[in-house]
């Protein structure tokens, strides 16, 4: 209730990014101080046995985590746990740090409990983001998420390069990783969800090598079904550990209530939110009829309530991620998904 009558109304007075801004800095605040920490974990926390989940080795305390996105730079994973999550994922990260694109760059269509970004892969670079990820010390599972730096002259095996520095580094300090392949930033203009170009990523990385971390990969929500099984496929060839669906679209299909006028001022950028969950959680049954259970699935997008939750889970999802559903119905949303599984 805090969020929604007060904090809310505050930050959605900024812009997006700047109110994001406001966000990681009182998460940062949060997660240097035993105190806030405390204060967070009494207001917002709530586990119970039934909760827990264990995949590729890992122990989840419950199964709705931060997705990638929100703390691209590894400053916030403490407050995020005390917030109740029972995972988070950092990143994106890339190779070399990165401004990402000019402002404006995020924006909010609350008529659709939706946001559409083209931030670009901002963030302080993998190496920087690993060291101060080196001295953090967490009771829940930390996944790195990697793309390719948003460079379009890196292109051809230097792209490879690119995406193995960030995945040697991650393997150092995360549990898992997830790699992140439906971002461009290439010269060719392609994204690694081309077939061709996925084999030959994973054949640079080798994430079935031994020492390898639990290797995770990341769909776009606008990848067609057939698509799809050739790319998992590929996957699977490589032994890869799991899967998380999906990241944004480029479509605005799903907006339903937003002005038209407002999108075509907003342009090019990612949609996610409630207007993209019901195909993400389409996407997320794709992947389940083809792996039929023999890998875990971490479904994400649009994600804003307990019901939605209910919905991912159902398709074929073992593990949830949140954040712009928590944008629009604030920390308390965690809380009310984990009750609610827990009652059912």
């Amino acid at each position: 209730m805090f969020y929604k009558s007060l904090l809310k109304p505050l930050l959605f007075q900024l812009n997006a990014e700047s109110a994001h801004e406001a966000a990681i800095k009182v998460s940062d605040l949060t997660s240097n101080s035993t105190l806030f920490r405390k204060i967070a974990s009494d207001i917002y926390g709530f586990e119970h046995p039934s909760l827990e989940r264990e995949f590729f080795g890992l122990k989840f305390p419950n199964p709705v985590g931060l997705a990638a996105g929100f703390d691209k730079n590894g400053v916030a994973p403490k407050a995020m746990q005390s917030l109740g999550f029972g995972f988070v994922e950092i990143g994106s990260i890339t190779a070399k740090p990165s401004n990402g694109n000019p402002k404006p760059r995020a924006f909010r269509l609350p008529e659709d409990h939706s946001l559409i970004n083209r931030m670009g892969l901002n963030n302080e670079g993998a190496e920087a983001v690993v060291n101060r990820l080196k001295n953090i010390r967490l009771d829940i599972p930390l996944g790195i998420n990697i793309a390719k730096t948003n460079d379009m002259t890196i292109e051809g095996d230097d792209a490879l390069r690119d995406y193995l520095i960030s995945y040697e580094l991650a393997n150092t300090v995360a549990d898992y990783i997830t790699v992140n392949i439906s971002c461009p930033n290439t010269g060719e203009g392609k994204t690694f969800e081309d077939p061709s170009a996925l084999k030959e990523l994973l054949e640079t990385l080798k994430p079935q090598k031994e020492n390898r971390k639990p290797t995770l990969v990341k769909f776009s929500v606008d990848t067609p079904r057939e698509a799809l099984t050739e790319l998992l496929e590929i996957c699977e060839s490589f032994e890869i550990a799991g899967y998380v669906a999906t990241n944004t679209s480029s479509g605005r299909d799903g907006l339903l209530h937003s002005p038209k006028q407002k999108i075509i001022s907003i342009g090019n950028g990612g949609l996610s939110g409630r207007a993209i969950a019901d195909q993400s959680t389409k996407v997320i049954g794709w992947i389940a009829d083809v792996i039929q259970g023999s890998k875990p699935i971490i479904g994400v997008g649009g994600i804003d309530s307990p019901k939605a939750a209910w919905e991912k889970l159902d398709a074929g999802a073992d593990l949830l991620q949140v954040y712009t559903g928590m944008v629009y119905e604030g920390p308390g949303l965690i809380q009310s998904i984990k009750k609610e599984l827990c009652d059912c």
